[in-house]
Formats: structure tokens, sequence, C-alpha cells
């Protein structure tokens, strides 16, 4: 099934929204800190987490 432009949205907005609770939650960091990692990095889960916890320092 090919994914429309407007599920394609909502699953990338879903996955960031996990990413950031991972992120505060497994890093202790606020939910800015994660949304600006996120988007200084992107979506790599080893170098958002090795970042975050290096904020968290």
């Amino acid at each position: 099934m090919i994914e429309s432009a407007q599920q394609r949205a909502e699953r990338v907005k879903a996955e960031k929204g996990f990413r950031v609770r991972f992120l505060m939650r497994e890093a202790g960091i606020t939910e800015a800190q994660a949304l600006d990692l996120i988007e200084l990095i992107g979506n790599d889960t080893n170098s958002l987490l090795r970042e975050a916890r290096l904020l968290k320092k």
C-alpha cells in the first residue's frame, strides 16, 4: 500500500513524539532540549542519546 502525504506526515509526527519522550526518559532532558536535538541531529537514536546524555552533564 502506498502511503499518502497526510499519512506520512502523521507517522513522522508520531515518531518524533516517541523520540522526544524516549530522550526525556532515558537522558533526563527537557522536551525543548529533545526537540532541539532532533532538529539538529535527525533521527539517529544512538547519536541523539549520546548528545542528550552530554547535555545533562
